[in-house]
């Protein structure tokens, strides 16, 4: 699992001083992409070592309490399942105490060939460390 903290800025928020619903979905891509990092994966040198790249296929949200303006926020990241081309992720977010559950995702991010986009599976390399965890 991954951890990180985000602070919510005024340009996060609505005109009502909450965190404007997308912005949860900038929030959890943000999750991902430093828990792959976290393995040692970028996603520019995904592309340049094994020209793949993951995006999202589908996802589901449900959005438990607001966030509001300069609350800090603690997002966890963890993968639910592999599959051939697959990665599905569980992200929570909560306030920084992470007693007080506010938004919970879950992602199917998709493995895709650079050349066509199609989907491919995912390079034994990259699963060999996310299953070493």
């Amino acid at each position: 699992m991954s951890k990180i903290n985000i602070r919510v800025y005024y340009e996060d928020t609505d005109s009502a001083g909450v965190v404007y619903y997308a912005n949860y979905l900038k929030f959890t891509e943000r999750g991902r992409s430093e828990y792959l990092r976290d393995f040692g994966f970028q996603q520019d040198e995904l592309i340049a070592q094994h020209n793949v790249v993951f995006a999202v296929h589908s996802l589901n949200a449900k959005y438990h309490q607001p966030a509001k303006f300069n609350d800090l926020l603690t997002l966890q990241t963890k993968i639910e399942k592999i599959t051939g081309a697959s990665l599905i992720f569980s992200q929570k977010i909560t306030l920084v105490d992470e007693n007080t559950v506010l938004f919970t995702a879950q992602t199917v991010v998709v493995c895709l060939h650079t050349n066509n986009f199609k989907p491919r599976s995912i390079p034994s390399s990259i699963l060999e460390k996310i299953n070493g965890q």
